[in-house]
């Protein structure tokens, strides 16, 4: 396994510079390596250990040459327990070693000596699950996550905060009104004034699946923008949608590219594609 001491978040530019860098040079789009049972199947494959490590070795040896970042989903690793976390570690190391980001969908979020555990795991050099990025949940307080901003800033790595997500679900909690805003927006201002103050480690996620109706100006952070392909999102809907971000935008697509699977080729091909019809959408 690659050394995760050797990632090159560590020491590096802060994690906004190397995500521009990955977009300008592989285009944007992040694929998503999201194992759910469903796709074991229609791959042919076992729904255990044996057919997780199949499916994400296909797909990381597929992708992850030409796309700018990869984001595994967490949950559908921890499902297999200890065993499912080292198909995780190995992907990381193989993810990194193609020169892709890592961003691992983790969504964490606690307090105190919690949060500074779960940010130990996703951007301690030291830990084997070592990610460029980690997606946290603010919702706890956005102060709580401080262990995971400190982590990232003194890495060099970079911290996804939920803030309008994609799910129909998330509205009533996050369109709710605080104090003349919605909480997505504080959420966004907060993150915003994070970047402001020191190393731009901090980006948001926000659904490409309808209008946000968020202020994204002054952020000054990437963007994860998950909803595209199977969830409904288009390349149109992104450009629209994100209009005034596209330079942070980085669209996340997982079923619509797994489901060309399980020939390498074909997936090579779906990635292509998608990333082609984003760039010219976000060009545009």
């Amino acid at each position: 396994m690659t050394d995760p001491g050797g990632r090159s978040g560590s020491g590096g530019a802060d994690y906004a510079g190397r995500h521009l860098d990955a977009v300008a040079r592989r285009g944007r789009l992040c694929v998503g390596v999201d194992p759910h049972p469903g796709l074991l199947a229609a791959w042919g494959l076992a729904d255990d250990v044996g057919g997780l490590r199949a499916f994400t070795e296909t797909v990381v040896r597929a992708v992850a040459p030409i796309a700018a970042a990869i984001k595994p989903q967490v949950a559908l690793f921890e499902r297999y327990g200890s065993a499912g976390f080292g198909v995780l570690e190995e992907a990381i190391a193989e993810i990194t070693a193609a020169g892709a980001l890592v961003i691992s969908d983790a969504k964490r979020g606690d307090i105190g000596s919690t949060m500074a555990a779960y940010a130990h795991a996703w951007l301690s050099p030291r830990s084997p699950l070592c990610s460029d990025a980690v997606t946290v949940s603010p919702y706890l307080g956005f102060g709580s996550l401080d262990p995971a901003f400190d982590a990232a800033a003194d890495s060099g790595r970079g911290v996804f905060v939920l803030a309008r997500t994609s799910n129909p679900e998330g509205a009533a909690l996050q369109l709710a009104d605080a104090r003349g805003s919605t909480v997505a927006q504080s959420v966004i201002d907060a993150v915003a004034a994070r970047n402001a103050a020191g190393p731009a480690a901090l980006g948001v996620v926000v659904g490409a699946t309808r209008p946000h109706g968020l202020s994204l100006e002054a952020l000054g952070g990437p963007i994860l923008a998950p909803g595209v392909g199977a969830q409904g999102g288009t390349p149109d809907d992104v450009a629209r949608i994100f209009d005034g971000a596209h330079r942070w935008v980085l669209p996340a697509v997982s079923r619509e590219i797994l489901g060309a699977g399980p020939d390498g080729t074909a997936l090579v091909a779906a990635t292509e594609s998608m990333r082609d019809a984003l760039e010219s959408a976000l060009r545009g």
